[in-house]
């Protein structure tokens, strides 16, 4: 590996380019006499000493530096600092550039062909020590320049890494689809306790109306069951959505009811408890629709397609619309299944075909032997709906609209051979549903029109300048380009010739020495063969 010559250090304050006088080897690196060698201030300025120290104009650009660095990317500034700082390379020779995010590397290489970048632990070492003696080696820097600019430039970037666009803030859905299962289970156990308490006092109930939520309210108005005669039928019929049938059934049997009676204190306990369940009904249902409007502004088209619980399950599940919007089709197929898919890997069985999607209206449509189909097609659509609906300034669920129409026809398709929509076509007629929502434009004076005309023309005609000179140099890259990469496959195919004549030559050389070794092998055998021989002979003269 070739020697670290130079060193890159991001500050919050700029960056610092550091060039390496004596370098360790890589392998004693971890020697603690390196160690404290690297620790020790007066020691490492025999190892590095400073080039150049760029320092950033303001926060904003410290800002924008530390966000492309983050993801990977050479900034402009950047990339001056390198070019002004580092000496040029060439084919022969590369410049080997140490460098402390490994991310950083192809990006640099790609605007600087002949500098080699490396992370290793040598370079992170280096590094490190620049990074401890930061305050010394920086001359340029007051005391307590660094500790503050750190402070301001890590608010900053956290700030910006937390911010949202309150309209498609998918955080609030994921809060409230776990919120609303949860109250589903709970309304559940509640109402079978009220069903249970009450049940003491009138068991019949319980059957004649089983919905949670009207028994709890019938308990409510019922309390005691010795109150109800003909005059409480316009009350109970009310609450059964006007059900007479039910509610004269409800009286009838309160009257032979086999219930014992509670004391006024046991009543108030049971209608209290029965208040709650209402109550909490009465916010799942707010919960509910708040989810569905939340859902159609975050995510239009993913609940126009799938609808908004199990979109909203989708989300909570990935973590996010943006890491939904990334994930593969066939991630979305079995999204919620991973214990299933988990334990058919083990097992060797069969995987599971769906997941959330599972409780979708189009999978218990298709017939059995279809549901893995639709499931696959399905999530497609799914997928293509949720990077839609991230990735999209103006929300609209017109291609939501037509993904579900895409979805119904593979149903019919199916069942019945009819050919399913293209999805080119299928875009397209999204298209002109979304644009028909917009405004046409709004129509100007001759004069008016004549001006902006001529301003078009003129612009045109400093675009076309600017079009031929962007051509021209793309050529004159191209070629350069194309006469680059001819001399490396030139120099490729010579490779490859070498290599093959030298595993020929190396081949031939292995039959040579085998063919002699036979041989020779050949020749001992016979050569033992005839001294046997006339050791047997001479044996048989003896004995004559």
């Amino acid at each position: 590996m070739a020697p670290i010559e130079y060193l890159l250090f991001e500050e919050p304050t700029g960056y610092g380019i550091f060039k390496v006088k004596l370098q360790k080897d890589d392998v004693g690196s971890n020697l603690k006499e390196v160690q404290k060698q690297i620790n020790d201030f007066g020691s490492f300025t025999k190892l590095v000493e400073q080039v150049s120290f760029a320092p950033f104009k303001g926060a904003a650009q410290a800002l924008e530096n530390a966000n492309d660095i983050s993801e990977g990317l050479v900034s402009e500034h950047l990339k001056a600092v390198l070019d002004l700082n580092l000496p040029k390379g060439s084919s022969k020779k590369s410049v080997t550039l140490g460098i402390s995010d490994k991310n950083l590397g192809p990006s640099i290489k790609e605007h600087f062909p002949y500098v080699d970048c490396i992370s290793n632990e040598l370079a992170q070492d280096l590094l490190r020590g620049v990074r401890l003696h930061g305050s010394k080696l920086l001359k340029d820097l007051q005391p307590g320049d660094l500790e503050r600019a750190q402070l301001g430039l890590g608010h900053a970037y956290s700030r910006a890494k937390v911010k949202f666009s309150v309209q498609k803030n998918d955080n609030h859905i994921i809060q409230a689809i776990a919120l609303l299962d949860q109250l589903d289970k709970d309304i559940n156990t509640f109402a079978m306790r009220v069903k249970e308490w009450y049940g003491w006092h009138f068991p019949e109930l319980a059957k004649l109306v089983p919905d949670n939520y009207k028994f709890a309210k019938l308990v409510l108005q019922i309390r005691d069951k010795s109150s109800l005669n003909e005059d409480s039928l316009h009350d109970l019929t009310a609450i059964l959505d006007d059900d007479s049938g039910i509610a004269e059934r409800v009286i009838s049997n309160a009257v032979i009811s086999m219930g014992q009676d509670l004391s006024e204190i046991d009543m108030e306990n049971v209608c209290v408890f029965a208040e709650r369940v209402v109550g909490l009904v009465d916010y799942r249902r707010q919960l509910y629709e708040y989810l569905s409007e939340k859902m159609h502004t975050v995510a239009p088209n993913l609940s126009e397609l799938i609808g908004e619980v199990i979109g909203a399950r989708l989300i909570s599940h990935a973590g996010s619309l943006t890491n939904l919007s990334k994930q593969a089709a066939s991630t979305v197929q079995i999204l919620g299944a991973e214990k299933a898919l988990f334990r058919a890997l083990k097992t060797k069985g069969n995987t599971p075909k769906y997941g959330l999607i599972y409780h979708s209206g189009f999978i218990s449509k298709a017939s059995a032997k279809n549901k893995g189909r639709i499931s696959r097609y399905l999530a497609n659509k799914c997928s293509m709906a949720s990077r839609i609906d991230n990735y999209s300034d103006e929300p609209t669920n017109a291609f939501g609209q037509i993904l579900k129409k895409q979805v119904e026809q593979r149903l019919e398709f199916y069942a019945t051979g009819s050919p399913t929509l293209k999805n080119e076509i299928a875009i397209q007629e999204a298209m002109k549903l979304f644009n028909k929502d917009k405004p046409e434009p709004v129509q100007t004076s001759k004069k008016r029109k004549l001006a902006e005309d001529e301003e078009d023309e003129e612009d045109s005609d400093s675009d076309s300048e600017k079009k031929e000179k962007k051509q021209k140099k793309e050529k004159k890259e191209k070629s350069v380009k194309k006469e680059k990469k001819d001399k490396k496959d030139k120099k490729d195919k010579k490779e490859k010739v070498e290599k093959v004549e030298k595993v020929e030559k190396t081949e031939k050389k292995e039959k040579k020495e085998k063919k002699e070794k036979k041989d020779k092998k050949d020749k001992k055998e016979k050569k033992d063969k005839a001294e046997k021989k006339e050791k047997k002979v001479k044996k048989d003269k003896k004995k004559d």
